[in-house]
């Protein structure tokens, strides 16, 4: 495991496994409507004290085994509160669809109120992780966090100005409403701009795998943080190009063989958005 090769192949594992596993389970916890989502999110508690526990422990160890810890640990955390939020248990005020016709200051307000308190859970637990980090001689179980974080609101912002692929199929019922707030447009302004910085946030960690001793926990930890990132671009990306990535996540949803070929046929014109 100590072959920055083998990190990014962990990375692209673990975020294709885990968000197909919070897929599966929102999924299979719509047939006990309400409650299931519930139990879901409570059931996920141990996954969110094992990823603090995790986080904690591998503050003080920079070996590999501390950086894969660190790494994996802030994994579990962003997806139990993710899986909160597509629950419908951790969202926002404003549990409705967007009335059409509405624009501008309106629309904003009507949007943040979807997500603020998952948004709100998400700045509080960056900032918990940078404090507790500051001065750790293992810090990349936060730098995976803020990585996280950094790609979702440049995503958000993106599908809340418009891009032409939004994967709708992907919305459990606790927040089906999200996608009335979502724009379908050619391009926005901000797109070039978030996958430039994304581009640039990559090539910084790339440089710092190159630089960093071979096989040391340094070089695990900004192998890791490159992959990371780089999937973050290619998300981005795929908002735009009319590719079936999508595909790689219709295992986790409850459908028949026709329901599963009909995802797949659309999801060539579609690609995930958060």
């Amino acid at each position: 495991m100590d072959s920055f090769w083998i990190a990014g192949l962990f990375a692209l594992f673990v975020w294709w496994f885990s968000t197909g596993a919070i897929i599966f389970v929102v999924s299979r916890a719509d047939r006990g409507g309400r409650s299931g989502y519930v139990n879901a999110v409570l059931l996920g508690l141990p996954f969110l004290g094992l990823g603090m526990a995790g986080i904690h422990h591998s503050l003080a160890d920079p070996s590999v085994f501390g950086v894969y810890l660190g790494f994996v640990s802030a994994i579990a955390i962003w997806g139990w509160i993710e899986l909160a939020f597509l629950a419908g248990v951790i969202t926002g005020p404003y549990a409705r669809p967007c009335p059409p016709g509405v624009e501008g200051w309106d629309r904003f307000l009507r949007a943040w109120g979807t997500i603020a308190y998952s948004e709100m859970a998400l700045i509080a637990s960056t900032v918990l992780l940078i404090l507790v980090s500051d001065g750790a001689s293992n810090q990349f179980g936060m730098w995976t966090f803020v990585v996280l974080f950094a790609a979702r609101i440049t995503a958000k912002i993106n599908v809340y100005l418009g891009v032409p692929n939004i994967n709708e199929e992907f919305l459990p019922n606790p927040v089906r409403h999200l996608s009335s707030h979502f724009r379908k447009s050619p391009m926005n302004g901000f797109f070039p701009w978030s996958v430039t910085l994304l581009t640039f946030a990559t090539a910084c960690w790339i440089e710092r795998v190159v630089d960093a001793p071979a096989g040391s926990g340094a070089q695990i930890g900004f192998a890791l943080l490159a992959a990371l990132t780089a999937l973050a671009l290619f998300e981005h990306w795929m908002m735009v190009l009319p590719l079936p990535d999508a595909a790689l996540w219709t295992w986790a949803l409850p459908r028949t063989t026709s329901d599963a070929t009909d995802v797949s046929q659309r999801s060539a014109l579609r690609s995930p958005d958060i």
